[in-house]
């Protein structure tokens, strides 16, 4: 049987969810038996990777004075702002399913989940601005990423919508943004939380963006090639909600799948839809994409081979297999 990621690393899983919880649980402000509190506590234990937190706790093995209790508290927010974002993402979307079970704004209201992601993203900044007093500066690496650069790849997403002159450039940012920068991130501060130098903490933060391109990549292929029942969705779903991702602008760059493509909109019936999503799907473009992901993910086997002296490069190696392999 295939190991579990938490397992591979050596993580309990348990305790991760454990450090989250509490940071809702020992928020005197907030009532336990409140929507807010039992809508946080449903989310957590809704499942999920806990890929980050994880990232948080691998990265802190890179330094000679890991202070568990601290990297713990900073796994947790990780998770925090990633599960926020989630909130904002469903809401955005429209999807009314996460994690197979009905997604937060459909169980409570949109206004009810806008204000719980809302909560989260801010507790955040004032869970970990307690080392400030310490001049830990790169604390707030963490926070700023909850209020601006993941906010950024969302707007970036929202304005892009059904446009076909947006740039593989510009998708790549949108995408470094939204998805592999909090990634990255969390393996910097990881290491610097457990007093790793600069050099290895800035390694380690280039290969967590790299490993979080190449999932998002990797993402936007599962779109094109899962069947609608591993995905939960349609194929093609990111396309007929107008996000333009990397397989359709390569697509795009056929000149007789061209204008089918730039035809779509929100008004265009499914079947006509289904047609073009089958041509992409037969076409190079996935191809590509598949070979921007693998390179993304060879600079990110590179990057562990200059830390290959630390023992804990061994998880950067079970990241990267799980990065690389991953199925869904």
């Amino acid at each position: 049987m295939k190991l579990k990621l938490d397992e591979a690393l050596d993580i309990p899983l348990r305790s991760v969810d454990r450090e989250i919880e509490n940071i809702v649980k020992h928020d005197k402000d907030v009532p336990r038996s409140s929507t807010l509190a039992k809508s946080i506590i449903d989310l957590v234990r809704s499942g999920g990777k806990r890929v980050r937190p994880l990232m948080v706790i691998v990265g802190s093995r890179f330094g000679p004075s890991p202070d568990e209790r601290k990297i713990w508290r900073l796994a947790a927010a990780a998770e925090f702002i990633h599960a926020a974002s989630l909130i904002h993402d469903d809401i955005i979307d429209d999807s009314p399913v996460r994690r197979g079970q009905k997604a937060l704004h459909v169980k409570i209201g949109i206004n009810e989940a806008l204000h719980v992601g809302n909560y989260m993203s801010a507790r955040v900044i004032e869970l970990i601005s307690v080392y400030s007093a310490d001049r830990e500066r790169y604390v707030y690496d963490l926070s700023s990423l909850a209020t601006t650069q993941l906010c950024l790849g969302e707007y970036q997403q929202l304005v892009h919508l059904y446009d076909y002159n947006v740039t593989v450039e510009e998708y790549l940012e949108k995408s470094r943004n939204k998805t592999a920068q909090l990634m990255a991130t969390c393996l910097r501060i990881g290491a610097q939380a457990a007093g790793a130098n600069e050099e290895t903490a800035d390694l380690l933060y280039s290969f967590g963006e790299k490993l979080g391109m190449a999932f998002q990549i990797r993402d936007d292929i599962l779109d094109f090639t899962q069947s609608a029942e591993k995905l939960g969705k349609p194929a093609g779903s990111d396309l007929r909600k107008g996000q333009v991702t990397l397989p359709v602008l390569y697509a795009l760059q056929d000149e007789e799948l061209a204008p089918s493509i730039r035809a779509i909109s929100a008004d265009t019936p499914a079947e006509v839809t289904d047609l073009v999503i089958a041509a992409i799907q037969h076409s190079d473009a996935l191809q590509k994409s598949e070979c921007l992901s693998a390179q993304y993910l060879d600079e990110a086997r590179d990057i562990i081979n200059r830390l290959s002296h630390y023992p804990a490069h061994r998880d950067l190696l079970v990241l990267l297999q799980y990065f690389g392999g991953r199925e869904s």
